[in-house]
């Protein structure tokens, strides 16, 4: 795997505790927890873990946390399983995930995380023999995004194919598509943007055209929970555009990916609520 993609979910996790440590001070309180939950991505959660726990530390700290949790996970069922065990404060979704559980778990738009290395910001169909999209119509189509048919659908094809026109080989690891298509197994793969950026890494990789690209999408959603404090969940979103600011941060943010970081509301994912439906 290439140096990029083994470095993204360490990426991920350090850009979320980043922002929470230069979030203004508060009265010590019960532990805070905080989820990172990037679906399908090409690093590793085994990876991230370890900086995601090295800088929750540093967050307790800077904010006066009597104690901070953090979890980073790939798979929504397991980050379900965590929200309903821990209730936590923030955390950091995919625009899937985002989409299915913001109404579930009532989740209050924050912040966006705009990122190099995260993905998922659009998504192509790929091939070596089809020559446009309608070549790939009726073959064999691998994917790892194919488990949450409704995003796929309505967000990303936005009415220019469905997943029943296709042969589909759904698959669980990121880069098992690619390797599919590129081994021959199959005839066309719909992967993402960081799929995409690491087939170019991979021998055959320049075989590969695109026959179709969505538009792009928000990228990861910042997003605070209920059990946020109104007064804490204020001071965190103000604090977000900041994070970048001066020499330090520049650097700091540029060693984690990021691209940029904001505060943002509900107008700004608006869009994409619309069209996945309630």
């Amino acid at each position: 795997m290439h140096r990029s993609a083994r470095g993204a979910a360490a990426a991920l996790a350090g850009a979320l505790l980043l922002v929470l440590a230069v979030a203004a001070p508060r009265a010590a309180a019960d532990e805070v927890d905080i989820i990172v939950l990037k679906e399908h991505g090409v690093g590793s959660a085994t990876l991230a873990q370890p900086y995601l726990e090295r800088f929750m530390a540093l967050a307790a700290q800077q904010n006066g946390w009597a104690a901070a949790k953090g979890q980073y996970l790939t798979n929504r069922a397991a980050g379900v399983s965590f929200i309903k065990a821990h209730a936590p404060h923030y955390g950091i979704l995919s625009l899937g995930a985002f989409l299915a559980l913001r109404g579930p778990y009532h989740l209050e738009v924050v912040g966006r995380v705009a990122s190099a290395l995260v993905g998922g910001e659009q998504y192509f169909v790929v091939s070596k023999t089809a020559q446009d999209l309608a070549g790939c119509n009726g073959r064999t189509l691998a994917s790892d995004h194919a488990d949450d048919v409704r995003f796929v659908e309505r967000v990303v094809a936005r009415g220019a194919f469905k997943l029943g026109e296709f042969k589909l080989v759904p698959n669980q690891r990121p880069l098992q598509s690619i390797k599919q298509l590129l081994g021959g197994e199959v005839e066309c793969a719909l992967i993402d943007d960081a799929q995409l950026a690491e087939l170019q890494h991979l021998q055959g990789g320049a075989d590969v055209r695109v026959v179709w690209k969505s538009a792009k999408l928000p990228q990861m959603v910042v997003v605070a929970f209920p059990s946020a404090p109104a007064g804490e969940r204020k001071t965190f979103q103000a604090n977000l555009r900041h994070v970048c600011d001066g020499d330090d941060g520049e650097a700091a943010c540029a060693e984690v990916g990021i691209r940029a970081l904001d505060a943002a509301g509900a107008a700004d994912y608006a869009d994409v609520v619309s069209a996945y439906g309630g």
